[in-house]
């Protein structure tokens, strides 16, 4: 192992542990968390932490990218290789969103952090490229752009659901499955 490879991958593991940090505090506290406290939950020091990130607006920005890309990486996790039908990509988001996974639920938490994140145009920025990559990626799928929109925003609203202690693992199993039924085309049932 080269001593530059050493560094990259400790670089990149306490890049990891600031930003799980982050997550956590902001939870608490809002954008407006200390990054001493966020330094001190992350087994860093201060001056660590403000080598990756320079400041707040940094680390909040970079707190969303990981947190969309995430929701992105377990999408795609969740394709079916073999699946060539129009809504294949629709079906692995609510797959995903349907999931119960934590990694998922993070992004549609009911935490303080994200009434604050908009306060920063750079994060603005963030979501809207995440929207727009979201509403091309869906329209691409083969679906009627009305399916899209019911079967995406009721799979959001179940994992919101689940955020809130509203729905059981249950429930959202058999929403999911309705939802994936509405991808392949069927209707409502009575």
């Amino acid at each position: 192992m080269t001593r530059d490879g050493h560094h990259t991958r400790n670089a990149e593991r306490t890049r990891a542990a600031v930003l799980k940090a982050a997550a956590e505090v902001l939870a608490e506290r809002g954008t407006g968390a200390s990054l001493a406290r966020i330094a001190e939950v992350a087994g860093v020091s201060k001056s660590g932490l403000l080598h990756h990130f320079a400041n707040r607006e940094q680390l909040i920005v970079a707190l969303m990218e990981d947190v969309v890309a995430t929701l992105r990486e377990a999408v795609m996790r969740h394709l079916d290789a073999s699946d060539e039908r129009p809504g294949r990509l629709l079906r692995a988001y609510v797959r995903a969103l349907c999931s119960g996974s934590e990694e998922v639920l993070r992004y549609f938490s009911p935490t303080p952090v994200w009434a604050g994140v908009f306060e920063f145009p750079e994060a603005i920025e963030v979501s809207e490229r995440d929207a727009a990559w979201w509403a091309e990626n869906l329209a691409a799928d083969g679906l009627s752009p009305q399916r899209v929109l019911v079967v995406r925003r009721a799979a959001e609203g179940l994992a919101m659901a689940v955020c809130y202690g509203e729905e059981t693992q249950a429930s959202l199993a058999e929403g999911r499955e309705l939802l994936l039924s509405l991808t392949e085309g069927d209707a409502l049932p009575d």
